[in-house]
């Protein structure tokens, strides 16, 4: 399975300009490189304009939910939608959109835990419902968005499922580069899947970001990795007969005694 992933450098405070760059990057992309699978990063209509997000963000997920599904049935391309910023019923929501070749959206989840260090509390409702896998091509995976990374129960609870591709996609910052590069190698490892990372690079008012987008297999292996600094497009591609043969020879799963913890 192919992969496309978008380290990208968004326009902070401007959904049009952003949403106009990645229709842009995936018509090069597909054009180029022709993946099975795009990735985009973490609330990448807005960026973290956190106090602006009540008149930046889509409206129950629209227009970026409809524009990714032209270009997915365009191109005949699975796209794992990053997140968005999305109002729905009044309340902002950090939504992860992914959608087939088809066009049909196949999965949405709203980021369950919300960043204390930069109050996202105040401008941000956490997700309330169970995390789920999806399947693209027939293949189980899920999406975590970014401070997601730090509970380890999501990505457990996702490769009990059966998940064999976990997409963290994310705006982490510099400052915390080290612990987005070893969570991530720890959740390849304990689970036993393919991580896909997108990351953004650049900064705003506050922040300097890490990019160094991952694609991680399931042995701990980096596969691809972005630089820090700028926007670049990562392309792998994942051998995923990997996943079961690691499971049988290394059986952490079947290892388990949750009765003892």
């Amino acid at each position: 399975m192919k992969y496309a992933v978008y380290q990208m450098n968004l326009i902070v405070g401007n959904p049009q300009e952003n949403r106009e760059k990645v229709s842009s990057w995936i018509n090069e992309t597909m054009e180029k490189e022709k993946p099975d699978v795009l990735v985009l990063p973490e609330m990448w209509n807005t960026g973290f304009t956190l106090a602006e997000l009540d008149k930046l963000s889509d409206e129950d997920n629209e227009p970026t939910q409809s524009l990714l599904q032209k270009l997915a049935k365009q191109h005949h391309v699975n796209i794992v939608g990053g997140s968005i910023a999305n109002k729905k019923e009044g309340k902002i929501y950090n939504t992860s959109l992914v959608i087939n070749r088809e066009g049909s959206v196949v999965h949405r989840y709203d980021k369950i835990h919300l960043v204390p260090m930069l109050n996202e509390h105040k401008y941000l409702t956490g997700g309330t419902n169970q995390i789920e896998t999806f399947e693209l091509e027939g293949i189980k995976m899920g999406v975590i968005i970014c401070y997601d990374l730090r509970f380890p129960e999501l990505a457990r609870k996702l490769a009990l499922e059966g998940a064999q591709i976990l997409h963290v996609v994310a705006e982490w910052p510099l400052v915390r580069k080290n612990h987005w590069k070893y969570l991530q190698l720890a959740r390849a490892i304990e689970n036993q899947m393919f991580i896909v990372s997108s990351n953004i690079t650049g900064s705003n008012d506050t922040e300097t970001f890490a990019g160094t987008s991952m694609i991680i297999d399931p042995w701990g292996d980096v596969i691809k990795v972005g630089s820090e600094v700028k926007e670049e497009t990562l392309i792998a591609t994942l051998d995923l007969d990997a996943v079961p043969k690691i499971r049988e020879s290394v059986p952490v799963f079947s290892s388990r005694v949750p009765k003892l913890y």
